[in-house]
């Protein structure tokens, strides 16, 4: 595997595979590999020919800047396990190389960026997601990119946009890799100190609370965000937000019908934490 910094090293690099046919696949990430990240490489591995991961603290999309400071870094690490899976590139560039002085363009995804996260962390937040991936597919320029399903507001941003935008790639969302317990694999799981981590199963203890009020019948909304809610507090858990929605726009469905995302975000221990889950939800 090879470590490049540049982006004018990292399109030199690819120019061969590219002019031969091969199919580039892409995983774009924050670092700190886990389990999840792990697994997107594999598909990504099985799938293509090529495969590149990006390796980048994207400044401009933390609303908090200690949240920022505190997000855990260890490329050292993350290179021997991206390399222990066959990635072939791990592109981490600096923050200069991605955001040159006057840089002043910026994408904006409306609609499905603005509930939830969009709420909680500001239009900020998904503005420079939506930035830093579309410079991404430009420097990468893959056939298919990879996300995880953990994140689902932003791989709807991320289709959303790569769709409007045109971009000639495939954006694939695998499933949400969990703990043993049921906790959703995070880089910031870290953080958490052992009481936190065991009153952080809070999010999921929502998630099937509500998921099995409506697979019992319930299909009033504010009684399935209730459960959920509930379910947290017994873990002494409130969340920042518990809203269930349309998984496809995020608009409010009362009474639920068709696909729903039920979307958990909770502070734990000084740790913020997401999780979610789709439902197919049937005539009762």
């Amino acid at each position: 595997m090879k470590t490049v910094r540049t982006i004018a090293e990292l399109r030199s690099g690819l120019d061969a595979a590219r002019r031969a046919g091969a199919r580039i696949g892409f995983v774009p990430t924050m670092g700190f590999f886990h389990e999840g990240h792990l697994s997107l490489m594999r598909r990504a591995r099985n799938e293509c020919d090529v495969v590149v991961v990006s390796l980048f603290v994207n400044p401009t999309q933390f609303n908090d800047p200690s949240d920022l400071a505190a997000y855990p870094r260890d490329e050292r690490r993350d290179a021997a396990r991206a390399e222990g899976v066959g990635v072939d590139c791990l592109f981490a560039p600096n923050e200069a190389e991605m955001y040159p002085p006057a840089t002043a363009t910026a994408v904006v995804v409306s609609g499905v960026s603005e509930p939830l996260e969009g709420v909680s962390r500001g239009p900020g937040h998904f503005r420079g997601v939506a930035t830093v991936v579309a410079k991404l597919f430009n420097i990468v320029q893959p056939g298919v990119a990879y996300f995880g399903q953990k994140d689902a507001q932003q791989a709807l941003v991320i289709r959303r946009m790569a769709r409007d935008l045109d971009f000639p790639l495939l954006v694939e969302v695998c499933p949400t890799v969990r703990e043993p317990d049921g906790l959703a694999m995070s880089s910031r799981n870290v953080r958490l100190s052992a009481d936190a981590r065991q009153q952080a199963l809070a999010l999921k203890r929502g998630l099937d609370a509500a998921t099995a009020a409506v697979a019992a019948g319930e299909r009033d909304r504010d009684r399935v965000e209730r459960r959920g809610r509930d379910a947290m507090a017994a873990l002494g858990v409130e969340p920042e937000y518990f809203a269930v929605l349309s998984a496809a726009g995020l608009t409010p469905v009362n009474p639920l019908a068709g696909e729903i995302l039920v979307a958990v975000a909770a502070h734990i221990g000084g740790v913020r934490l997401i999780d979610n889950a789709i439902v197919a939800v049937t005539a009762s």
